[in-house]
């Protein structure tokens, strides 16, 4: 995610490189751990409700450090922590511990539903107010892009996230621990949701040209959509 609308004061040598990958590193490579500790854990053979109870509980562990890497490495590499990956971060340990202590799967499975909604009631609250809080929450400036742009941006994904809190909520409720078909869920997550995530962003591009995106911003606006 690039920089926010603070205006540079350091000299451009003090300033902190900008790298896609890394940011994608950031933002999903906790969740990809997650599922290969899931996996790795989740012993062949075993009773499936005990088995998937005892995985996702240590893949959940695995999961709370690797998001704590990860806002280590967006301090180290990237010279900021965007709110909005503060806030995901804060509900990820929240919930992973409830997911631990209780060893109940329910919190780590209802945990996106809870960062979906609170992103949508804090974009619905700035759009009441008159301002576009996904600039805040993504701490970024995309060159050219007016506020206008900025307004519909914030309410377009205000509307995708109360979209995926109920996907995540049906997904939720079909695959789970009880029914042995965690993993389903899980990669949904993983590989579903992110594929969605993207291509929403995708399809605000032509709008947001419209309202003066330079050309130049435009793969980072392709590359780094807002996510749990």
């Amino acid at each position: 995610m690039s920089e926010t609308t603070r205006i540079a004061s350091a000299k451009p040598e003090s300033e902190k490189p900008k790298s896609s990958w890394i940011n994608l590193l950031v933002d999903y490579g906790p969740l990809l751990v997650f599922f290969l500790a899931y996996r790795h854990f989740k012993p062949e053979g075993a009773e499936p409700g005990l088995a998937e109870v005892v995985a996702v509980t240590k893949g959940t562990a695995t999961f709370m450090v690797a998001t704590v890497i990860a806002l280590i490495v967006s301090k180290w590499r990237l010279g900021k922590v965007s709110p909005m990956l503060w806030l995901s971060t804060v509900l990820i340990l929240g919930f992973g511990t409830l997911t631990v202590l209780l060893g109940d799967p329910f919190w780590i499975q209802v945990k996106p539903t809870a960062i979906y909604l609170l992103f949508a009631v804090v974009l619905f609250a700035g759009l009441a107010r008159g301002k576009p809080m996904l600039r805040v929450l993504l701490e970024a400036a995309f060159e050219g892009l007016d506020d206008a742009g900025w307004i519909k941006l914030s309410r377009n994904w205000a509307f995708f996230f109360l979209f995926l809190a109920a996907l995540n909520e049906v997904l939720r409720h079909f695959f789970n621990v009880a029914n042995g078909n965690f993993e389903v869920w899980l990669q949904a997550k993983l590989w579903g949701v992110t594929t969605l995530s993207f291509l929403f962003t995708f399809s605000q591009i032509p709008m947001l040209m419209r309202h003066g995106l330079a050309a130049g911003a435009e793969p980072e606006v392709e590359r780094n959509p807002p996510h749990d």
